[in-house]
């Protein structure tokens, strides 16, 4: 099963849109595990367990594991969401981007090592940068399109004089990756929940690319605007929200707390829909 096979099996079976990201960060854990670096996995196996029939998918964050040297934690939770829900998928956020067999080493760490259905990825460098991930031909690849910082706009909204049309980099992007970069039907792009006038021209210019939107929730993102700009019958939304779900609560019910967080925001993405649709 490809990982575009196994995340529209995701959305059919938990009605769901809705991307939970895992960011463990040890001093906002609840009473009782906070500040306690040995307890990430503990923390983010119940955030999964709490949350995993209302996601599509699951964007474990590496920089939280590996700053805590907690990388045989994300090994654990990896398997710990291979045995329990095996159907959902599984997008490593790592931002990788470099060239030739250090890319390939970084493939090798996300597809093999930790089990990933996909990664994100940094384009920038170009072609031979996202090459190595798509010799995987089951594994997927979203590409920082039209990132939610504001410090996206310092490169990603100038123009290339030197292209046809003089696109926006951001708009030469997504035209690559819907096209001549998208060898084996592999890639997605990264286009932030902040700027929905950015996602529905993304969404133009790749009309069937699965898109990977952060920035719903804690980053003030408009899920409702998110979707109309987003969603289209034959292109699938995968709406990342981490903070507002993880830390709903700083309580001993803080895995309660984050199901209804996370279920709140499911529906809110499916009421969103244009009216008789439904999810692909």
């Amino acid at each position: 099963m490809t990982f575009l096979e196994m995340l529209q099996g995701a959305q059919q079976r938990n009605g769901s849109m809705l991307c939970v990201g895992l960011d463990p960060e040890p001093t906002r854990f609840p009473l009782g595990m906070t500040s306690n670096t040995a307890r990430i996995y503990e923390f983010c196996a119940r955030i999964v367990d709490a949350t995993g029939d209302l996601a599509c998918a699951f964007k474990p964050q590496i920089a939280y594991f590996a700053a805590h040297r907690a990388e045989d934690q994300l090994e654990q939770l990896m398997r710990h969401l291979r045995a329990n829900y095996p159907h959902v998928p599984v997008i490593l956020d790592a931002k990788r981007g470099d060239i030739g067999s250090t890319a390939e080493q970084y493939a090798r760490e996300a597809f093999e090592r930790y089990g990933a259905d996909a990664v994100t990825l940094s384009p920038f460098m170009g072609f031979d940068s996202v090459q190595p991930y798509l010799k995987y031909p089951e594994k997927g690849a979203f590409l920082l399109c039209r990132t939610s910082n504001p410090g996206g706009d310092d490169l990603q909204n100038q123009r290339l004089a030197s292209v046809e049309g003089q696109p926006l980099l951001y708009e030469h992007v997504a035209r690559l990756a819907q096209g001549s970069w998208n060898l084996n039907g592999q890639l997605g792009l990264v286009v932030g929940a902040t700027y929905p006038n950015e996602i529905e021209r993304v969404r133009d210019l790749a009309p069937t690319l699965p898109l990977l939107i952060p920035g719903v929730g804690a980053q003030g993102g408009d899920a409702q605007a998110t979707v109309r700009a987003g969603w289209r019958a034959k292109g699938p939304i995968v709406v990342n929200s981490s903070r507002s779900i993880l830390y709903a609560s700083s309580g001993i019910d803080f895995a309660e707390a984050a199901r209804a967080e996370a279920l709140r925001t499911q529906q809110l993405l499916r009421a969103s829909l244009p009216v008789m649709s439904d999810l692909p």
